[in-house]
């Protein structure tokens, strides 16, 4: 047994990985029944072909790019063993084997690459796709991964907080998705003021449970050990949902005088979202906040679709996007100061929320910049949009009778 390794603590890292995998086919089914019948294959499949891709991508190159010695010492990209060659089992990260760690860092990359799938849905082509998510991981995902995970990281070396992935993954993929949909434009349903029709409201919810049990090793998981730091990420993420899931139905109820599952779903992954990069360095109190504030901004914030004129068919520019920022941003306020820097409203001074916006900011630029560009190529390239026929035919058309 290798000197320092905790089996305690390698035993949870080995369970939340399983856990955080297992968001991925709850994201399939989540997404499967928030759009038409004909379009639910495609969906399910989308997400699950994330899991064979990312894989390969990461233990051939990934993970060097991401933890591997940084390329010239300025924290913009690591340059290690590409082919994962000289790990051995019996080394560490930290107390957990670096095996554990690698594959724990692994179902993040997954689960991103699926989750903007959801921003084009209905209107892309399976095998383009592939294609893109390939390029979006590799010149996307493994970059700001390495800056804000990785010790060497610009993002992480400059004091930023990020416990679980506000940056890497929530806001990630919420940009990545504004910038695909801008970049290939709206479908022709959308250009027609056809409203949204989910197939499988009880498929959302299953996909909604699934994705809240695995939220617990996202975010728990995160703390590599099962100590007090995991304790407080977990009961953090139980909270943030349910304060997401009442905020959006009493928003819902005075907006309209009604109640809908689907609103109530997605209020839950707002909250469980915007937790996400908070949830080791709040409180219940901060939690509380956290919670309502991203329910009620990613309600706003699913709208602006219409007013600005992008196509975000199952809203994770709104839910993903804008809670990773109410997530990130809130830290500088609320942050106690037990793990990680004090916020305002504990003792801290401005200079950690500037450093939150500031990361805030550059995620965002450098995501929509290069993912826009990686869709226009895609799509000129390996037409990654499906004409208005096969649209109004359905996406699962693609995959035969099979």
């Amino acid at each position: 047994m290798p000197t320092g390794l905790n089996t305690g603590d390698s035993a949870w890292v080995l369970v939340s990985t399983a856990m955080v995998l297992l968001m991925t086919p709850g994201l399939a089914f989540f997404y499967g029944g928030m759009v038409r019948s004909k379009n639910v294959f495609s969906m399910l499949f989308m997400s699950f072909v994330s899991i064979s891709l990312v894989t390969v991508l990461w233990f051939a190159y990934g993970y060097g790019l991401v933890f591997g010695p940084d390329a010239g010492g300025i924290g913009l990209i690591g340059f290690g063993d590409f082919r994962f060659a000289n790990i051995r089992p019996t080394d560490l990260t930290g107390s957990v084997p670096t095996y554990a760690y690698a594959l724990f860092q692994l179902t993040f990359a997954i689960i991103t690459v699926a989750l903007i799938s959801g921003s084009v849905a209905g209107r892309i082509r399976v095998g383009p796709w592939m294609i893109f998510s390939v390029l979006w991981v590799t010149l996307v995902y493994f970059p700001i991964a390495h800056w804000v995970f990785d010790s060497a990281g610009w993002i992480h070396r400059m004091g930023t907080l990020d416990f679980a992935g506000g940056l890497v993954v929530e806001l990630n993929s919420g940009v990545a998705g504004l910038a695909l949909a801008v970049a290939l434009g709206p479908g022709v349903r959308y250009r027609r003021g056809e409203p949204p029709q989910p197939s499988n409201i009880p498929l959302v919810m299953l996909g909604l449970a699934l994705l809240w049990f695995g939220w617990f090793g996202f975010n728990g998981g995160s703390a590599l050990n099962d100590g007090p730091t995991a304790v407080t990420a977990f009961l953090s993420t139980m909270i943030a949902g349910c304060v997401g899931m009442l905020t959006w139905m009493f928003l819902e109820w005075l907006r309209a005088r009604r109640l809908s599952k689907l609103g109530s779903a997605t209020g839950a992954v707002a909250g469980l979202v915007a937790i996400t990069p908070s949830c080791a360095y709040v409180n219940v109190e901060g939690t509380l906040v956290i919670g309502v504030v991203a329910a009620a901004l990613c309600s706003m914030a699913v709208e602006w679709k219409f007013v600005l004129g992008y196509d975000d068919t199952l809203d994770v520019v709104g839910v993903h996007g804008m809670g990773g920022i109410v997530g990130t941003l809130l830290i500088g306020f609320f942050s106690t100061g037990v793990v990680g820097t004090a916020g305002l409203f504990y003792g801290g001074s401005g200079a950690l929320l500037g450093k939150q916006a500031l990361s805030i900011v550059v995620v965002a630029v450098y995501c929509f910049v290069v993912t826009f560009v990686i869709g226009k190529v895609v799509d000129r390239f390996f037409r990654l949009k499906e004409t208005e026929a096969e649209q109004l035919a359905g996406s699962d058309l693609q995959f035969g009778s099979g």
